[in-house]
C-alpha cells in the first residue's frame, strides 16, 4: 500500500470516529462535573442529553439547537413549578400543565419546528415531585449545553475547506456526466430517461457555499480558519462560479426537455436542438476546466464561437431562449476569468 493510501485511510478513519468520540467526551464531562462539582445526588441524565440530542455530523450547527434547548428547559421548569405551586397535584393541574406546555412548545418553535423540550421538561418535573429537582434539572441542562457549546467545536473539528473542496469535486464530476448526457440527448433529438432527483445536482453548489460561509465565520467558538494557499486558494471563487452557473444549466436542461418532448422521431427532431450538442459540450468543457481551478480561456473562446454559429444558423426568439443557458454560463465564466480566479489568487 502506498504512503498516500495510508494517509487517506487514516484520514477517513479519523473522520468516521471523530463524531462518536466527540459525543462521548461531551456527554461524560458534564455528567462528572455535576457529580463532583455540584454534588448532584441522582444520576445527572439531563447533563448528558444535550450531547446526544444536539451534536450532529456538522458540529458547527450545534449553537442554534443548544440555545433552543436551553430556552425550552427554562420555560418548562418555570411552567411546571408555577403550576405545582398554585394547584395541587392531580388531574386538574396535570391538564393545565399539559395545555400550557403545548402552547409554550409552539410559541417557542424555531423554523417551524416545535420546541419539544418545554413539554418534556414540564412532564419530568411534574412526575418527580422531589424538592430541589427543578433546580437540579436546570443546572444539569445548562452544564451539558455549555460543554457542548464550548468544548464540542474544539474536539477534532472538521476542516471546512477540505469538505467544501471534496463536495465541489463531487459536483464537478456529476455535472460533467449530466452535461455529457444532455449533449448526447440533444444530438439524438430525443430526451433520455430523467434522473432520479433531477434538481438535487443543481442545488448542491449553493448548499456547499452556504455551509462554507457558516463554518468559517466568526459566529462559532473557533478561531477563523485561513483559506488554503496555492491552487486550492481559489476554492471560494470556484464555488461561487458553480452556484452562479447551476441555475443557467438547469434552464438549459429544462428547455431541452420541453423542446425534445414532442419530437415524433429523431430524423424529424428540432434542428436547433440537435445543433446545440457541440455548444453544450464546449460549454461543459470550459466550465469543468474552471471548476478544476485551471485556465478556461481557450475553452470559453471555443464555446462562444459555437454560440455565435448557432445564433447565425438558428435565429429567432424561441432559439434565443434555447441558448440562454450556455450564454449565461459563458458570461459567468468570463466574469470568473476577469476577477483573477487562477491558482494563488488572493480572492479566496
Amino acid at each position: 500500500m502506498s504512503g498516500m493510501s495510508v494517509v487517506t485511510g487514516k484520514r477517513a478513519f479519523a473522520e468516521r470516529t471523530a463524531p462518536a468520540a466527540r459525543l462521548v467526551v461531551c456527554a461524560a464531562v458534564p455528567w462528572y462535573l455535576c457529580l463532583w462539582w455540584f454534588g448532584t445526588s441522582s444520576a445527572p441524565v439531563a447533563a448528558a442529553l444535550p450531547a446526544v440530542l444536539i451534536l450532529r455530523e456538522d458540529v458547527f450547527s450545534a449553537p442554534g439547537p443548544a440555545l433552543q434547548r436551553l430556552v425550552g428547559v427554562i420555560a418548562g421548569v418555570v411552567l411546571s413549578v408555577t403550576v405545582l405551586h398554585w394547584l395541587p397535584s392531580g388531574p386538574a393541574s396535570f391538564l393545565v400543565m399539559l395545555v400550557c406546555s403545548c402552547a409554550g412548545m409552539y410559541l417557542l418553535s424555531h423554523k417551524g419546528s416545535p420546541n419539544q423540550q418545554v413539554l418534556i421538561t414540564a412532564l419530568m418535573i411534574y412526575a418527580t415531585p422531589t424538592p430541589g429537582y427543578p433546580l437540579a434539572r436546570l443546572v444539569e441542562s445548562a452544564v451539558g449545553i455549555a460543554v457542548v457549546l464550548l468544548l464540542g467545536p474544539l474536539l477534532w473539528p472538521p476542516d471546512p475547506y477540505r469538505e467544501a473542496a471534496s463536495g465541489l469535486e463531487a459536483y464537478r464530476t456529476g455535472l460533467r456526466a449530466r452535461l455529457e448526457r444532455i449533449a448526447a440527448d440533444a444530438a439524438s433529438g430525443r430526451a433520455g430517461p430523467a434522473p432520479d432527483d433531477p434538481f438535487a445536482l443543481w442545488h448542491r453548489p449553493h448548499e456547499l457555499l452556504v455551509a462554507l460561509d457558516r463554518r468559517t465565520g466568526r459566529t462559532v467558538l473557533l478561531p477563523p480558519r485561513r483559506p488554503p494557499g496555492g491552487p486550492a486558494g481559489s476554492l471560494r471563487p470556484r464555488l461561487r462560479l458553480a452556484a452562479r452557473t447551476a441555475p443557467a444549466l438547469l434552464l438549459l436542461a429544462r428547455e431541452l426537455e420541453t423542446r425534445q418532448g414532442g419530437a415524433p422521431a429523431p430524423e424529424r427532431a428540432d434542428a436547433a436542438v440537435r445543433a446545440m450538442a457541440p455548444l453544450i459540450a464546449a460549454t461543459g468543457d470550459a466550465l469543468d476546466t474552471a471548476l478544476r481551478g485551471e485556465d478556461c480561456a481557450a475553452g470559453l473562446s471555443r464555446a462562444r464561437e459555437l454560440e455565435r454559429a448557432h445564433r447565425a444558423a438558428h435565429p429567432g426568439r424561441r432559439n434565443t431562449v434555447l441558448r440562454a443557458g450556455p450564454v449565461l454560463t459563458n458570461e459567468a465564466l468570463a466574469d470568473h476569468l476577469a476577477h483573477g480566479p487562477g491558482p494563488g489568487s488572493p480572492a479566496a
